[in-house]
């Protein structure tokens, strides 16, 4: 089966800093890949690189090729907008607009030119039922604002307003990070339900999180993806000592 995403002799400049090397990688359909590996390795930036965030950066360049379904993202002609809608993005932080929790759903269908009412209802609530916060707010998610949630529930907000433009690819760069344990667990839980119809990248620093829900596990170290494989293997049989050293906590 061919990739979904993949990455060929990708490097990436802040201005002469190199954060990124050569870093080849393919991605597979329905799967959840989890990126580990200490501070400043490049986890981020490649994943901004999925999707052409790092382009609002200055100063910043990038060699090499990414590829959804085959076809260079980084193509002259290619629709960045295009781009963003395939493969959305989870930050680290929710940042719920101050809107209600409908107008944060509808805000990329209408920004997309979708403006019937009735459409745009039945958007939001099939988004904020996949994100598992439809029956928490309900009763009241066309007068309620989304930064009145809780942590968790901006969180799954946040992928709701994802989800409603009909992504292929859900990039998540520490979702959870800013979380308590419950709600954590619950985005944990999302995500394997997400799998089912998404391609999932996630950047974690939690080693227990990488191997609870992930299915494959790309190791990055010094800008360099030092080792990837299926997740079981990378943290029962890793091959390069220096994974090893990571996930056994001898350094990070």
């Amino acid at each position: 089966m061919e990739p979904k995403i993949e990455t060929k002799s990708l490097s990436f400049y802040y201005g002469v800093k190199q954060a990124l090397r050569n870093v080849t990688l393919a991605i597979k359909e329905h799967q959840i890949t989890a990126l580990i590996g200490p501070s400043g390795c490049g986890k981020s930036t490649f994943l901004r690189c999925l999707n052409r965030m790092n382009e609002t950066i200055p100063k910043t360049r990038m060699e090499g090729e990414v590829l959804l379904d085959g076809k260079n993202i980084y193509s002259p002609g290619e629709d960045m907008v295009e781009v963003r809608k395939r493969v959305g993005m989870v930050f680290q932080q929710p940042n719920p607009f101050p809107k209600s929790i409908f107008g944060n759903v509808i805000f990329g269908p209408t920004m997309l030119g979708i403006n019937h009412k009735a459409r745009l209802e039945g958007i939001a609530e099939r988004s904020l039922r996949a994100a598992a916060l439809w029956d928490e707010v309900k009763d009241d998610w066309k007068k309620k604002s989304g930064v009145s949630l809780s942590g968790g529930q901006q969180q799954r907000l946040c992928i709701a307003r994802v989800l409603a433009v009909n992504p292929e690819v859900i990039l998540m760069d520490e979702p959870c990070s800013a979380l308590d344990p419950l709600a954590t667990l619950k985005i944990e839980e999302l995500m394997q339900q997400l799998k089912m119809q998404y391609t999932i990248v996630v950047v974690t620093h939690n080693m227990q999180q990488a191997a609870r829900v992930s299915d494959w596990t790309g190791f990055f170290l010094m800008g360099e993806m030092v080792e990837y494989g299926p997740t079981k293997v990378i943290f029962t049989n890793p091959q390069d000592r220096r994974t090893e050293d990571y996930i056994t906590g001898r350094f990070g």
